[in-house]
């Protein structure tokens, strides 16, 4: 165990990491991957920046709050290869989407590319900005179970035409927990001269990120999620030759500011108002402290929790009698098994079930696509083309094996009375 400066117990025991969050210790939390879990290190770091902030709110707003901003931007910026000047606050990805999408302008007959897996809530966000302008909508479909990454190349460049304008794209996808390529993407798309708008709410602290090398147009992650901030800190980044187009969702006092100290992206983003600012400024706690847990840092604790849910799904599938739905090097630190068909329409019975009858929290997510047959060439298995109902688990370093055991007795457990 590397040092560094939190009250962490020593020496490790069984619940030693479990012992650092305040997760309900009656709940097997197995779903990280929706809104995060934050440390309780880096929560009171946020209590203490609160009693600053209320301590003497005018000193703290117009004297302290941006050499914090600068500070936390920074500490970010470092982690995902980034310039700090690329990067702009925002409280959540779908913020962060619709920055960008309100902020560009279209015409009739442009396209916006994005995919069937895209997240419902930036696809909503992509359908209002082409309705505002006449553009349209297109969608590649990839099929799912998936066979390979190329797979995803494929299906997306196939529908890019000269009309393409912006290609909207996820880069870990939360309804099927597929680490998307988007390096190899996005290069074609630059080739193109067409913009990207990489939706990578779950991607930071997931997968490892260089924004810079990668050449994305504009990327959006949480830092609730992965990274363990406080609920509230996503990022949006903006390639310097955008910055002139994109605008904060709410207007304030930047916009017209005679500063020549900041740029004017930093000087709207900023402030948009009276706001808690803390989630951000705890950003560089998080990461100092999630990097400190294990002796590799974040690498370490990256490929800890990628290990930890590929060993979950492969136990999961071969008791479930499936097939795993995508290849090992389209997994992150999330993973998708599909149900057997007997729990169709189901998914709300199923996940209520779990949680009040075996106190285990895991989603339960529908799913409906055109699939194509993935078969095992070492066995007779075959899965179906049409996995309806997904079981998507998260690995963090709280979790431990026992834990995707139980959820394997408890399914097995319901198994009867969900098939009879």
């Amino acid at each position: 165990m590397t040092s560094h400066p939190f009250p962490i117990p020593q020496p490790p025991t069984p619940n030693f990491y479990r012992s650092l969050w305040s997760l309900d210790p009656s709940v097997v939390f197995l779903n990280h991957g929706s809104f995060g879990a934050c440390p309780i290190a880096v929560l009171e770091k946020q209590s203490q920046l609160r009693s600053q902030m209320e301590a003497e709110p005018l000193r703290f707003f117009e004297d302290q709050l941006e050499p914090l901003w600068d500070v936390a931007r920074q500490t970010l910026a470092n982690l995902i290869g980034a310039e700090s000047a690329q990067l702009a606050f925002v409280p959540n990805a779908t913020t962060g989407v619709n920055t960008v999408l309100q902020s560009l302008l279209f015409r009739p007959g442009d396209e916006l590319l994005t995919t069937n897996h895209e997240y419902n809530a930036s696809r909503n966000a992509l359908n209002v900005a082409a309705q505002r302008h006449g553009a349209t909508v297109v969608v590649a479909e990839i099929p799912f179970p998936i066979k390979s990454a190329d797979v995803v190349l494929d299906a997306v460049l196939r529908r890019v035409t000269p009309q393409t304008r912006l290609v909207l794209i996820d880069h870990v996808t939360s309804q099927t927990g597929l680490v998307l390529p988007i390096e190899p993407l996005i290069a074609e798309l630059n080739a193109r001269n067409i913009d990207s708008l990489i939706d990578g709410a779950h991607a930071p602290g997931m997968v490892s990120l260089n924004l810079k090398k990668v050449g994305v147009t504009y990327y959006t992650g949480n830092c609730h999620k992965w990274l363990c901030s406080p609920k509230g800190a996503a990022f949006l980044y903006v390639r310097e030759d955008r910055q002139a187009l994109v605008r904060p969702l709410v207007i304030s006092h930047g916009a017209n500011s005679s500063r020549r100290d900041r740029s004017r992206f930093h000087l709207e983003f900023d402030w948009t108002g009276t706001a808690d600012p803390t989630p951000y400024l705890c950003v560089p706690t998080a990461i100092q402290f999630m990097g400190s847990l294990l002796p590799q840092g974040w690498t370490g604790l990256m490929t800890h929790n990628r290990a930890m849910v590929l060993a979950a799904r492969q136990r999961l599938c071969q008791g479930l009698g499936v097939l795993p739905a995508c290849p090992e090097d389209m997994v992150g630190s999330m993973a998708v098994i599909p149900l057997p068909d007997y729990w169709l329409n189901q998914p709300m019975e199923l996940q209520a079930t779990l949680f009040h009858r075996f106190r285990i929290e895991v989603p339960v997510i529908p799913w409906q696509s055109a699939c194509e047959q993935l078969a095992d060439q070492s066995a007779h298995a075959v899965q179906p083309t049409s996995p309806r109902q997904l079981l998507r688990i998260s690995a963090q370093l709280y979790n431990a094996p026992a834990e995707y055991e139980a959820l394997m007795t408890a399914l097995k457990t319901l198994d009867s009375a969900y098939s009879s």
